[in-house]
């Protein structure tokens, strides 16, 4: 065997060892990726059971029934994004800045059944806050132009249309 040809196979080796390597490590990623979408891509996407998800929106108004199960607090929910809302279940003690029409992300799994199953909810900071996915989301969607004015309330996300290009949303009047 020539140089040149054992050069070749060191390097063959090495390569499908780092490919080896990479997709391994790819693979563990994807097991551990948490990605977030809203209300109107859960319904559209239809992810699989076991996957978990961060479901960000506004909390719907009307929405909240507080109960416990086994000792256990429990709370019951729909997060919108305007156009789609998912029924969503947490059991645990709610963080003190969630309310209706609020910014949540909650991260969970969907059951079979359509509803949500949080295992942690996290809330706004404060009056105008909205959580960095939600807003971008939002922007993306055009139901929200940050240069016309704040967000709009939660109750009328319902009446919402994405905004033709160059026109005001109602946001913005």
């Amino acid at each position: 065997m020539t140089r040149k040809r054992r050069r070749l196979y060191w390097l063959l080796a090495c390569g499908l060892g780092v490919g080896s390597a990479a997709a391994l490590a790819l693979s563990a990623f994807r097991d551990n990726l948490v990605f977030f979408v809203l209300p109107s891509d859960l319904a559209a996407q239809h992810p699989g059971p076991d996957r978990t998800l961060r479901l960000g929106g506004l909390v719907a108004e009307g929405s909240v029934v507080r109960g416990s199960e086994d000792g256990h607090p429990l709370a019951r929910f729909r997060i919108t994004d305007g156009r789609d809302a998912v029924p969503v279940t947490f059991s645990g003690i709610l963080p003190d800045l969630f309310r209706e029409g609020q910014g949540v992300v909650a991260l969970g799994t969907l059951g079979r059944d359509g509803v949500f199953h949080a295992a942690e909810v996290l809330a706004k900071h404060d009056e105008t806050y909205m959580p960095k996915d939600v807003a971008e989301a939002l922007k993306q969607k055009g139901l929200w132009n940050p240069k016309a004015g704040p967000p709009p309330p939660a109750s009328t996300w319902n009446t919402l249309a994405p905004a033709k290009a160059g026109a005001p949303t109602k946001a913005g009047g």
